[in-house]
């Protein structure tokens, strides 16, 4: 299977391709707007702490984490964690990502429709990969055309988390952009053009792994109709 010219053709290469364009724009965008400094001078901690100040969301903790890019909001511990790279900076790329990660947390707090549904099929998802894949590859092995239909029934739960995820990532940078200009942190052009150049690029990334998961069980459902 992992030397079928098909799954070269049409989903390794696309898949390489998108992927790496998209990595390029997003490093590209995110050095260049971190360079660039924010008109209010906060960086990303502080910008998190303002936004609790001056807008309706109710203040949960602000973490600070190594790494770069690594930021994310952990509903479970309720918790927001933000990388060295941003909250400590007080860059238009450090700003932005502290908005959209508040962004999550109003997600949360206001009870999105988009954020119920990725949650429902969180616990699916943690096992769908492993075992479709390993049900795909027995039904091949074995000719066992149902087997290879349950390994795509599995993997087709992982596109629709990914589907979902793609919504509500673009639905929390559209949020945090809001958040931000509520609180007046947008306080000219640059700040504004920067932090929705940066959203937008950490968006790509989502709609890329979209794209790469359709891809990939379109060519399961092609293995499983050619077994018939």
């Amino acid at each position: 299977m992992y030397f079928d010219p098909t799954y070269f053709l049409y989903v390794a290469l696309p898949t390489l391709i998108l992927s790496a364009g998209v990595q390029f724009y997003l490093k590209a965008t995110f050095a260049k707007w971190s360079q660039t400094r924010n008109s209010s001078g906060l960086n990303g901690m502080q910008v998190g702490q303002v936004l609790f100040n001056r807008t309706s969301l109710n203040a949960i903790p602000l973490e600070r984490i190594p790494g770069s890019l690594t930021d994310h909001f952990d509903p479970g511990a309720n918790i927001v964690r933000l990388s060295d790279s941003v909250g400590g900076q007080n860059s238009i790329a450090a700003m932005a990502v502290s908005a959209h990660e508040l962004g999550h947390v109003q997600q949360y707090q206001t009870g999105s429709g988009l954020i119920i549904m990725r949650s429902f099929l969180l616990p699916a998802v943690r096992f769908s990969p492993t075992v479709s894949y390993v049900a795909i590859l027995m039904g091949l092995t074995l000719n066992i055309t149902g087997l290879i239909w349950a390994g795509v029934f599995i993997f087709a739960l992982m596109v629709m988390f990914s589907l979902l995820t793609l919504p509500v990532e673009i639905d929390a940078s559209r949020r945090g952009l809001l958040l931000l200009k509520e609180a007046g942190l947008l306080e000219n052009a640059s700040d504004a053009t920067g932090a929705r150049q940066v959203l937008i690029a950490a968006a790509l990334t989502y709609l890329a792994a979209a794209i790469t998961s359709v891809l990939q069980l379109l060519y399961y459902v092609s293995l499983a109709r050619r077994n018939r």
